[in-house]
């Protein structure tokens, strides 16, 4: 079986998933309703995310992702994981990753982070995105979706609203 690889992610309106210095309290604005989050990573085996995801995941203080394995991916070295975290850094082609992971048995995981999301997109390598905007305009920051190199075709799977203002919609890519 093929390696399954979702985005999971809010952003503002105008499409950024941080401020510019990297926070995110405007993900707040749409109220702390359940979403569909806690399903979603019931589903997940694994995660991938950026030096920068991770720096920002610590900073919480506790450890959000359980027992889930977290692949941190960076050519730079990472600060020192909490005690009950399950973490490896990786570096790499994102193909490189996906045929490790793969062969370590995983198969399903969730790439989280700008900057990681948008490299497994280039690289062709996301099937499914679930994209939560919450009501909030923030004029600038880190975007979700970069340069790409030709047009990436989506499948609508589905829209929720919530009543706190989310608008969620879900696709499968490439099809």
């Amino acid at each position: 079986m093929a390696l399954l690889a979702s985005v999971f992610v809010g952003t503002s309106v105008d499409g950024f998933i941080a401020r510019l210095d990297g926070t995110f309290d405007f993900l707040d604005a749409g109220g702390s309703e359940p979403h569909g989050y806690e399903e979603f990573m019931a589903t997940v085996d694994a995660l991938v995310i950026g030096r920068n995801t991770y720096e920002v995941v610590l900073a919480f203080g506790g450890w959000a992702y359980g027992n889930k394995p977290v692949f941190v991916l960076s050519t730079h070295p990472l600060a020192p994981a909490p005690a009950e975290a399950i973490v490896e850094h990786m570096s790499g082609d994102p193909a490189d990753i996906v045929a490790q992971l793969t062969a370590r048995g995983i198969q399903h995981i969730y790439v989280d982070g700008g900057i990681t999301i948008q490299r497994f997109l280039r690289a062709g390598l996301i099937q499914r995105l679930i994209i939560t905007r919450v009501p909030v305009l923030i004029g600038s920051g880190i975007p979700l979706f970069g340069a790409l190199p030709h047009d990436i075709l989506l499948k609508h799977v589905a829209t929720r609203q919530y009543t706190g203002g989310l608008v969620q919609s879900e696709y499968t890519v490439g099809v």
